[in-house]
Protein backbone atom coordinates (compact mmCIF):
# COMPACT_ATOMS: atom_id res chain seq x y z
CA UNK A 1 0.00 0.00 0.00
CA UNK A 2 2.84 1.95 0.90
CA UNK A 3 5.09 1.68 -1.76
CA UNK A 4 2.00 2.16 -4.13
CA UNK A 5 1.10 5.55 -2.97
CA UNK A 6 4.95 6.24 -3.46
CA UNK A 7 5.31 5.62 -6.52
CA UNK A 8 2.03 7.56 -7.27
CA UNK A 9 3.42 10.20 -5.77
CA UNK A 10 6.47 10.33 -7.66
CA UNK A 11 4.57 10.19 -10.57
CA UNK A 12 2.48 12.92 -9.99
CA UNK A 13 5.78 15.33 -8.90
CA UNK A 14 7.56 13.81 -12.48
CA UNK A 15 4.40 15.05 -14.23
CA UNK A 16 4.62 18.41 -12.43
CA UNK A 17 7.78 18.91 -13.40
CA UNK A 18 7.11 18.19 -17.06
CA UNK A 19 4.22 20.16 -17.60
CA UNK A 20 6.21 23.60 -15.89
CA UNK A 21 9.15 22.50 -17.58
CA UNK A 22 6.78 22.87 -21.13
CA UNK A 23 5.36 25.92 -20.26
CA UNK A 24 8.75 27.60 -19.17
CA UNK A 25 9.99 27.06 -22.89
CA UNK A 26 6.75 27.77 -24.69
CA UNK A 27 6.39 31.17 -22.93
CA UNK A 28 7.45 33.82 -24.66
CA UNK A 29 10.18 36.08 -23.40
CA UNK A 30 10.02 39.91 -23.37
CA UNK A 31 13.69 40.62 -22.06
CA UNK A 32 17.09 39.71 -22.44
CA UNK A 33 19.13 38.70 -19.33
CA UNK A 34 23.03 38.60 -19.07
CA UNK A 35 25.61 40.38 -16.09
CA UNK A 36 27.71 42.87 -16.98
CA UNK A 37 28.80 43.56 -13.19
CA UNK A 38 32.64 42.96 -14.81
CA UNK A 39 32.56 44.76 -17.11
CA UNK A 40 34.25 48.14 -17.51
CA UNK A 41 32.46 51.42 -17.47
CA UNK A 42 34.12 54.22 -19.59
CA UNK A 43 33.49 57.96 -19.58
CA UNK A 44 34.94 61.52 -20.68
CA UNK A 45 34.97 64.29 -20.32
CA UNK A 46 35.99 68.09 -20.46
CA UNK A 47 36.92 70.08 -17.14
CA UNK A 48 37.68 74.30 -16.42
CA UNK A 49 39.92 74.75 -13.60
CA UNK A 50 41.00 77.81 -11.81
CA UNK A 51 43.78 77.87 -8.99
CA UNK A 52 45.43 80.33 -6.34
CA UNK A 53 48.84 80.63 -4.96
CA UNK A 54 51.89 82.33 -3.51
CA UNK A 55 55.17 83.57 -5.24
CA UNK A 56 57.58 85.54 -3.22
CA UNK A 57 54.85 86.22 -0.73
CA UNK A 58 52.76 87.59 -4.19
CA UNK A 59 49.59 85.94 -5.36
CA UNK A 60 49.69 83.90 -8.38
CA UNK A 61 46.39 82.97 -10.37
CA UNK A 62 46.22 80.27 -12.89
CA UNK A 63 43.76 78.92 -14.90
CA UNK A 64 43.26 75.42 -16.80
CA UNK A 65 41.79 73.28 -19.20
CA UNK A 66 41.74 69.17 -19.68
CA UNK A 67 39.85 66.50 -21.07
CA UNK A 68 40.10 63.04 -19.68
CA UNK A 69 39.10 59.90 -19.99
CA UNK A 70 37.71 57.80 -17.22
CA UNK A 71 37.98 54.24 -16.95
CA UNK A 72 35.23 52.39 -13.79
CA UNK A 73 35.01 55.79 -12.61
CA UNK A 74 38.29 54.95 -10.39
CA UNK A 75 41.24 55.99 -13.10
CA UNK A 76 41.27 59.48 -15.08
CA UNK A 77 44.19 59.61 -18.10
CA UNK A 78 44.58 62.62 -20.30
CA UNK A 79 46.02 65.87 -21.41
CA UNK A 80 45.50 69.15 -19.67
CA UNK A 81 47.26 72.38 -19.86
CA UNK A 82 47.31 75.78 -17.55
CA UNK A 83 48.22 79.18 -18.18
CA UNK A 84 49.39 81.40 -14.81
CA UNK A 85 50.25 85.24 -14.39
CA UNK A 86 51.41 87.28 -10.88
CA UNK A 87 52.68 90.78 -11.02
CA UNK A 88 55.61 90.76 -9.19
CA UNK A 89 58.31 93.79 -8.64
CA UNK A 90 61.80 92.47 -9.96
CA UNK A 91 62.44 96.30 -10.67
CA UNK A 92 62.94 98.67 -7.70
CA UNK A 93 64.36 101.43 -8.82
CA UNK A 94 61.17 102.36 -11.31
CA UNK A 95 57.93 102.13 -10.34
CA UNK A 96 57.00 99.25 -12.66
CA UNK A 97 54.99 96.13 -12.03
CA UNK A 98 56.28 92.64 -13.88
CA UNK A 99 53.88 90.41 -15.00
CA UNK A 100 55.64 87.04 -14.82
CA UNK A 101 53.56 84.98 -17.22
CA UNK A 102 53.86 81.25 -17.85
CA UNK A 103 52.15 78.19 -19.47
CA UNK A 104 52.78 74.77 -19.51
CA UNK A 105 51.13 71.49 -20.67
CA UNK A 106 51.35 67.73 -20.21
CA UNK A 107 49.95 64.52 -18.75
CA UNK A 108 47.13 64.13 -16.37
CA UNK A 109 46.79 60.82 -14.15
CA UNK A 110 44.13 60.61 -11.93
CA UNK A 111 43.40 57.55 -9.35
CA UNK A 112 39.57 58.10 -7.99
CA UNK A 113 38.61 56.49 -4.70
CA UNK A 114 34.94 55.78 -3.42
CA UNK A 115 34.05 56.37 -6.88
CA UNK A 116 30.30 55.04 -6.28
CA UNK A 117 29.74 57.56 -3.39
CA UNK A 118 28.73 61.08 -3.83
CA UNK A 119 31.90 62.76 -3.25
CA UNK A 120 35.02 61.43 -3.84
CA UNK A 121 38.97 61.14 -2.92
CA UNK A 122 41.19 61.71 -5.42
CA UNK A 123 44.96 62.24 -6.28
CA UNK A 124 45.86 64.25 -8.78
CA UNK A 125 49.51 64.03 -10.78
CA UNK A 126 50.54 66.34 -13.87
CA UNK A 127 53.64 65.64 -15.60
CA UNK A 128 54.39 68.10 -18.59
CA UNK A 129 56.18 71.03 -20.15
CA UNK A 130 56.02 74.86 -20.95
CA UNK A 131 57.70 78.33 -20.87
CA UNK A 132 57.82 81.05 -18.33
CA UNK A 133 58.75 84.53 -18.93
CA UNK A 134 57.83 88.71 -18.13
CA UNK A 135 56.72 91.66 -19.42
CA UNK A 136 56.39 95.07 -18.33
CA UNK A 137 54.44 97.94 -19.26
CA UNK A 138 57.44 100.25 -18.01
CA UNK A 139 59.84 99.49 -21.62
CA UNK A 140 59.34 103.15 -22.67
CA UNK A 141 61.45 104.35 -19.69
CA UNK A 142 64.41 101.59 -20.25
CA UNK A 143 66.87 102.20 -23.73
CA UNK A 144 66.50 99.50 -25.90
CA UNK A 145 69.79 97.81 -24.55
CA UNK A 146 68.29 97.28 -21.52
CA UNK A 147 64.82 95.89 -22.40
CA UNK A 148 67.16 93.70 -24.83
CA UNK A 149 69.13 92.56 -21.54
CA UNK A 150 66.54 92.50 -19.29
CA UNK A 151 63.05 92.26 -20.42
CA UNK A 152 62.83 89.73 -23.48
CA UNK A 153 64.14 86.74 -21.30
CA UNK A 154 61.71 83.30 -21.09
CA UNK A 155 63.13 80.19 -20.06
CA UNK A 156 61.90 76.43 -20.20
CA UNK A 157 60.33 74.85 -17.62
CA UNK A 158 59.31 71.51 -16.39
CA UNK A 159 57.02 70.53 -14.42
CA UNK A 160 55.76 68.02 -11.64
CA UNK A 161 52.97 68.75 -9.63
CA UNK A 162 51.22 66.07 -7.39
CA UNK A 163 47.80 67.07 -5.10
CA UNK A 164 44.51 65.67 -3.40
CA UNK A 165 41.29 66.65 -4.43
CA UNK A 166 37.35 66.06 -3.23
CA UNK A 167 35.20 65.14 -5.71
CA UNK A 168 31.18 66.06 -5.76
CA UNK A 169 28.87 64.01 -8.38
CA UNK A 170 26.42 66.68 -8.86
CA UNK A 171 24.77 64.19 -11.92
CA UNK A 172 25.76 61.98 -14.56
CA UNK A 173 27.05 64.92 -16.74
CA UNK A 174 28.59 67.12 -14.26
CA UNK A 175 31.16 67.15 -11.47
CA UNK A 176 32.81 69.42 -9.42
CA UNK A 177 35.92 68.97 -7.71
CA UNK A 178 37.98 71.35 -5.00
CA UNK A 179 41.94 70.45 -3.58
CA UNK A 180 45.32 71.29 -2.96
CA UNK A 181 48.68 70.70 -5.34
CA UNK A 182 52.15 71.10 -4.74
CA UNK A 183 54.12 72.65 -8.08
CA UNK A 184 57.97 71.37 -8.38
CA UNK A 185 59.67 72.93 -12.04
CA UNK A 186 63.24 73.11 -12.81
CA UNK A 187 65.82 75.88 -11.50
CA UNK A 188 65.08 78.78 -13.72
CA UNK A 189 67.58 82.19 -14.33
CA UNK A 190 64.93 85.43 -15.60
CA UNK A 191 67.24 88.48 -15.46
CA UNK A 192 66.65 90.65 -12.57
CA UNK A 193 64.25 88.19 -11.06
CA UNK A 194 64.80 86.96 -7.91
CA UNK A 195 62.81 83.87 -8.56
CA UNK A 196 64.46 80.41 -9.29
CA UNK A 197 61.83 77.99 -8.92
CA UNK A 198 58.08 78.22 -9.18
CA UNK A 199 57.64 75.71 -6.52
CA UNK A 200 54.63 76.32 -4.12
CA UNK A 201 51.15 75.29 -3.36
CA UNK A 202 48.05 76.41 -4.70
CA UNK A 203 44.42 75.91 -4.25
CA UNK A 204 41.56 75.27 -6.59
CA UNK A 205 37.88 74.68 -8.03
CA UNK A 206 37.24 73.29 -11.25
CA UNK A 207 33.85 71.96 -12.99
CA UNK A 208 33.96 68.67 -15.29
CA UNK A 209 31.01 68.13 -17.89
CA UNK A 210 30.79 65.37 -19.54
CA UNK A 211 29.70 61.80 -19.22
CA UNK A 212 31.36 59.63 -16.46
CA UNK A 213 28.86 56.61 -16.89
CA UNK A 214 28.30 55.54 -20.77
CA UNK A 215 26.94 52.16 -19.66
CA UNK A 216 24.89 50.67 -16.51
CA UNK A 217 25.27 47.33 -15.09
CA UNK A 218 21.60 45.34 -15.76
CA UNK A 219 20.58 41.91 -15.59
CA UNK A 220 17.31 42.63 -17.45
CA UNK A 221 16.77 44.55 -20.66
CA UNK A 222 13.53 45.12 -21.54
CA UNK A 223 13.12 44.15 -25.71
CA UNK A 224 10.43 47.26 -27.13
CA UNK A 225 7.57 46.02 -29.10
CA UNK A 226 7.64 45.83 -32.62
CA UNK A 227 5.73 48.47 -34.22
Amino acid sequence: MLKNFTQFVLLLVLLCCSSQLKAQEEEPKDYIEFNDRKNVVHGVYLGLTAHYGELKSIPTYGFGFKMAYVANQQFEVGIAATVLQSDQEFITVQDVDNKLIGAYVGAHLEPIFFSKKRVNLSFPLFVGVGGIGYTTPGEDDFDDEFIEDEFENVNTIFVVEPGVSALFNISRYVQLEAGVKYRFTNKIDLATSPIKRLNGFSTGIGVKVGVFNMGRNRYKKNISEKE
